[in-house]
């Protein structure tokens, strides 16, 4: 029983393992793609924010939260410290937002609500981080504009969980 156990870990961590890979490269193939003209600074995508809603969804609390502060570290080592503390703010308030949320009946699997919840939190987050960063309440004022954003790309990547989440599910610990 033990060596089950301990196989069952072993296999948990490649797979954390696997998961922060692949965030990593949607972070990066979402920065190689150009900016829509449409779209105002600051918007992205947010790719790797498939990873994080599948650890959270099918994993659990903590592999949610680890998969966050792990893609934030990524961006403490690609794009700085300010980035960094963006990442993790929008990061740990959307996958707490997700998480109560799919704590209310008949929620839990509906990934792709969860996923605009999960979209507008983050970049709330931001904006309360962005708050002390730069020490000005005038922030608030760009709150309609990336709530906006959040749920059209909060939308976006839980269509695209929909649509890769059976070949994930493949990666799943038995």
């Amino acid at each position: 029983m033990a060596a089950q156990n301990r196989n069952r870990k072993v296999k948990r961590l490649a797979l954390m393992g696997l998961l922060f890979a692949l965030a990593m490269a949607l972070s990066f193939l979402e920065s190689l793609l150009p900016a829509l003209p449409m779209l105002p600074p600051g918007v992205r995508l947010g790719l790797s924010n498939i990873v994080t809603m599948y650890a959270l969804f099918v994993l659990g609390p903590v592999s949610g939260y680890t998969i966050a502060v792990l893609k934030s570290l990524f961006v403490l080592l690609t794009r700085g410290a300010v980035a960094a503390c963006m990442s993790v703010s929008g990061g740990l308030f959307s996958v707490t937002v997700m998480l109560l949320l799919g704590l209310l009946p008949g929620i839990k699997k509906q990934y792709l609500l969860l996923s605009v919840f999960g979209g507008a939190s983050h970049n709330i987050g931001q904006l309360i981080a962005a708050r002390f960063i730069i020490n000005n309440s005038y922030v608030w004022y760009y709150l309609p504009v990336l709530l906006a954003a959040g749920l059209l790309m909060g939308a976006v990547t839980g269509l695209a969980l929909r649509v890769i989440l059976p070949y994930l599910n493949r990666l799943k610990l038995k």
